[in-house]
């Protein structure tokens, strides 16, 4: 089954995120940290990563760009949702190395639509 890395801080949004992933037909795993996605990605690979911007610790802008030049985990795609929703935001999430920026309140058919063209549950 594909896997889907949830990185969000507020349960209440992951939770919302991963009810939508998985009525989709995913699996996801939820974390509230970008060091604890870290630890996570050095036992289980995921399909994509679902993450947020403003997080404790490194942001999801930098825990993005971490992975991107990571070898084990640069081909990993990344969809970044977040309440940070200038056009400044959009373009420098995709400057680090996001595949998609959707803003938040989450729209879960375009959530289902921004995972599916990157992978196939």
């Amino acid at each position: 089954m594909t896997t889907i890395l949830i990185v969000e801080d507020m349960m209440s949004q992951a939770e919302i995120i991963g009810k939508t992933l998985r009525q989709g037909g995913y699996n996801t795993v939820i974390v509230t940290t970008s060091e604890e996605a870290k630890v996570h990605l050095q036992s289980q690979t995921p399909d994509a990563i679902v993450m947020d911007v403003v997080l404790p610790g490194l942001s999801g802008f930098e825990l993005c760009r971490e992975l991107k030049e990571e070898p084990s985990t640069m081909q990993i795609p990344i969809v970044i949702c977040s309440t940070k929703d200038s056009e400044m935001d959009k373009y420098w999430g995709i400057k680090q190395g996001a595949s998609s920026y959707l803003t938040k309140p989450i729209d879960a058919a375009a959530l289902l639509r921004a995972v599916e063209a990157l992978v196939k549950p």
